[in-house]
Formats: structure tokens, C-alpha cells, sequence
């Protein structure tokens, strides 16, 4: 991997939520001949098997290749986490490089002492490279902490976009050393269309999205855009040469709204306000 990363991830990633059969095998294919050298996936998005398939096809070797997947909550009892774990892996090919907990668990139903237990000690048995979580709130971040011991959070993955800036969290992160891979960049498309961000792209060749990217990018914060075109599949991944100065960094970092594009049906305690008068309801 020649690519820039952060805590040995790379710093820009393909997200393969909402792609599945040939789509799924298509767009990951397209995001490794790029140059993109990590893929994310997870169990919720039913696409694992054909991430695999498209990883073992590329030509490129699995080793160059960074791989994300993320355990569905409802295989948080007791014992489940390590089956569904063993299941995605075959999937995936072996091992991966990053295997994190989708969600809290559901309403607090199973103790942290038990399902992060239960990752802890996938990570033991050497099933994982590196282990962390997505979408832990400060509270439940600390929590986490506490049973991680002296093992690493390698990353919390939460939404992160100039709309919903995750300020709270993502200073509570960084002050633990923990990086933040951002989901929906782009905000699910809202951002193509922001007029600050038209306007710096101006001085950059570049388009308001990918002046988006290379805003979270500058932060230092991983990211995991997505597209289905290949020709914006390659934009995104020119984001990472985009350098914004002082001022342009600011006005962005002025958009934030606290505006949520993913969410979920049981409230976990969001550390940011959100927008709640335009928010789209969706389930990453």
C-alpha cells in the first residue's frame, strides 16, 4: 500500500453499502483498478461474498488490499458474534484488516462486558488484524474502553460530512488516539449541490464533492465514499490530492447543521444535536 494511512488504514476507502450481486462486484472492481486499496463492507449490506470475488479477481495482491467488515448487532448474544465472524470471513477470502461492531447493541440489551468481550477475544484468536467500533457515542466509547483494555480501538466509524461535523465525538477521538472513518462524505449526495463548496472548488479544478472529501481528508479523517459511476468513482479517489488552506478549511467547517442523513429506530444518546426537520431516515 503506497496510499497515505492513518494508524496503518488507509485513508481513503470504497464503501460498498447499498451494492449488491453483480453491482457490488462491478463497482469494487472499478475502485481497485483506480488505485483504491481499501473496500469496505459489512454484514448488514449482504454484499461480502461478492466483495470477496471481486478482491480475489483483481489481479492485485490480497496483502495490498485493506478490508473492512462490520458484525450485524443482532449476532451480539452470547457465542453468536464469534459464528457470524467465522461466516463473513469465508466470505472475505481469510483474516480481515479491520472488523468493527456495526451499531451499539440494540437498546442496550446485551452488556458490554460480553459482546465487546467477544470481539476482543476474535481479535486474540487472530480472526481480525485490527478491531473496532461504528457508531459509539462518547458514553459508549469509554464503556468500550474499559473492556478493550490494553488492546486498541483502531477506529470508530460515524457519519461525518461538512453537514454533520460530529465535533464532540470526533475531538473525544482524537484526544484517545482513535481515528474516525466518516460514512456518507457526501452526505448521501446532499453536498454535489452546496455553493460554498462549488465556489472553493473553483480555485481547486475540482467539484463540490470532492472538495467535501478533501475536507474530512485534511482533518484527518478517513473516508469511505461510494458511487456507482466509475468516472465519479475516480473523482472521489482524486480527492486525496486536493491541500485546502486555512480560510477554505473554515468555511466549511461553518456548514455544519447537525444535519443526520443515518440514523436508526433506538435512540443511543447522539453526542451532536441533530437536525430533526430535514433529516432522511435511513439505515447504513
Amino acid at each position: 500500500m503506497t496510499e497515505k494511512t492513518i494508524n496503518g488504514i488507509p485513508q481513503i476507502g470504497f464503501g460498498s453499502g447499498g451494492f449488491k450481486g453483480d453491482d457490488c462486484y462491478n463497482v469494487v472492481g472499478w475502485a481497485l483498478a483506480a488505485g483504491y486499496r481499501h473496500i469496505d463492507t459489512a454484514q448488514r449490506y449482504k454484499n461480502e461474498a461478492e466483495v470477496g470475488r471481486a478482491i480475489a479477481n483483481s489481479g492485485i495482491a490480497r496483502d495490498e488490499i485493506f478490508i473492512t467488515t462490520k458484525i450485524h448487532e443482532i449476532h451480539y448474544g452470547v457465542g453468536e458474534l464469534l459464528r457470524a465472524t467465522e461466516q463473513s470471513l469465508e466470505k472475505l477470502g481469510g483474516p480481515v484488516d479491520l472488523l468493527l461492531l456495526h451499531w451499539p447493541s440494540t437498546k442496550g440489551v446485551e452488556a458490554a462486558e460480553q459482546y465487546i468481550g467477544e470481539l476482543c477475544q476474535i481479535f486474540d484468536d487472530g480472526l481480525a488484524k485490527r478491531i473496532g467500533l461504528s457508531n459509539f457515542t462518547i458514553d459508549l466509547l469509554d464503556e468500550a474502553k474499559q473492556v478493550f483494555g490494553t488492546r486498541k480501538i483502531a477506529a470508530n466509524q460515524c457519519e461525518i460530512h461538512a453537514y454533520m461535523q460530529n465535533s464532540k465525538l470526533t475531538a473525544h477521538c482524537k484526544s484517545l488516539d482513535i481515528p474516525m472513518i466518516a460514512f456518507c462524505p457526501m452526505g448521501r449526495g446532499m453536498l454535489a449541490d452546496e455553493p460554498i463548496l462549488a465556489e472553493i472548488g473553483k480555485n481547486h479544478r475540482a467539484n463540490a464533492t470532492q472538495i467535501a472529501l478533501a475536507y474530512l481528508l485534511n482533518l484527518g479523517h478517513i473516508v469511505i465514499p461510494s458511487s456507482s459511476s466509475r468516472q465519479r468513482i475516480i473523482a472521489n479517489f482524486a480527492a486525496r490530492n486536493i491541500e485546502l488552506n486555512a480560510d477554505e478549511m473554515q468555511q466549511i467547517k461553518a456548514l455544519d447543521r447537525g444535519l443526520r442523513v443515518a440514523t436508526i429506530d433506538w435512540d443511543i444518546g447522539w453526542d451532536e444535536k441533530t437536525n430533526i426537520e430535514r433529516l432522511a431516515r435511513f439505515v447504513k
